[in-house]
């Protein structure tokens, strides 16, 4: 139910652009961040998107409009070097049977394809098919940018599959930020230690009460992932659905503040200013 709501918030967000619905066409939104360019604080950035439709409908019933779509929403930078870096997140092969996409409209086409052959072979059935990515500018200073990829797609089963994974650079190298270019690896056992306390505070759990009963901790031991993203007020990481709960618990995220941890942390432009 809670990705369902987050597909329809998202849809419902973005009803308002334009679009020329069976050619794949980009459509730039009327949105410009209040930016400068690389060599200074910001980036300069606007919105674009594309829907591509299948032209083989779920229902032969000429009432129901319902048919197999790809939504895409991005930042289009004007310094191609970030645009590239942006992009080639969005655009590489996830598995070993997916291939290389070479633009979003290629990704687009490729998931129509297989569905329409899919339609073709016989095997189809009543429930369209819909892929969504959107990419969104989380967080942008002078040596930082901070990048949210949310992707959901259904192509047949019990429900959707879902994900969101963030993505730290340097704005200026353009180098990734790992979580040791923040807390150094000698630091990090007690970042867990202070991560834990928060984590069962939130989850309403004891000191000593056991993970390895509804969470899927290996071993019952607490672990942080790399999936995080540098806010003003903390660290914070996000688990996706199946990776420590059930997918009916959906994503869970853990909001670490810089007050807990300041002593643990190392110097690094991509830090705000911690008081």
């Amino acid at each position: 139910m809670k990705r369902i709501v987050a597909i329809i918030f998202i849809s419902s967000l973005f009803a308002c652009q334009s679009e020329q619905n069976k050619q794949g066409t980009e459509d730039t939104l009327n949105y410009q961040e209040d930016s400068l360019n690389l060599a200074s604080d910001t980036l300069v950035y606007h919105y674009d998107s594309l829907k591509v439709y299948s032209k083989n409908q779920v229902s032969a019933n000429k009432g129901m409009k319902d048919t197999t779509m790809v939504s895409i929403l991005y930042p289009v930078f004007n310094n191609q070097q970030v645009d590239g870096l942006v992009k080639g997140n969005a655009l590489k092969a996830n598995g070993p049977d997916e291939p290389d996409y070479k633009s979003y409209q290629d990704l687009a086409n490729n998931f129509i394809s297989q569905y329409d052959d899919f339609q073709k072979e016989g095997l189809g059935n009543a429930a369209a098919w819909f892929k969504e990515i959107n990419i969104t500018v989380l967080s942008q200073r002078k040596g930082y940018l901070g990048l949210k990829y949310f992707y959901v797609d259904y192509a047949g089963g019990a429900h959707p599959n879902s994900a969101i994974i963030y993505k730290n650079y340097n704005a200026t190298t353009l180098q990734e930020i790992k979580l040791a270019d923040i807390i150094p690896s000698a630091n990090q056992p007690k970042l867990r230690e202070v991560a834990e306390k928060i984590f069962r505070a939130n989850e309403k759990l004891g000191p000593k009460q056991g993970l390895d009963n509804g969470y899927f901790f290996d071993k019952g031991i607490f672990t942080l992932n790399d999936n995080f993203t540098i806010t003003d007020k903390g660290l914070k990481f996000l688990y996706n659905t199946y990776e420590i709960k059930p997918y009916s618990e959906g994503t869970t995220e853990l909001l670490i503040p810089y007050t807990a941890i300041k002593e643990l942390l190392i110097a690094n432009p991509a830090l705000p200013v911690i008081k």
